[in-house]
């Protein structure tokens, strides 16, 4: 029987939240940049890899550990 972590799934959750608060956020930026067409994809650059880690981290709060 596993046992899920719903810490780690929360704060996936939170994780990914705050991603897509920071590349929306970002996004109004941008267009006030000097140079919005090299900071567009560093910020998606950025989104991705913490979505990524955020959805890592929820699948691995999901399958729990052994009890």
């Amino acid at each position: 029987m596993r046992r899920k972590n719903w810490r780690i799934v929360i704060a996936g959750l939170v994780l990914i939240v705050m991603a897509l608060v920071f590349f929306f956020f970002m996004l109004f930026f941008a267009s006030k940049s000097n140079n919005s067409v090299a900071l567009t994809p560093t910020v998606g650059t950025v989104a991705g890899t913490v979505g990524g880690i955020s959805l890592v981290m929820i699948i691995i709060g999901l399958i729990g550990k052994r009890v």
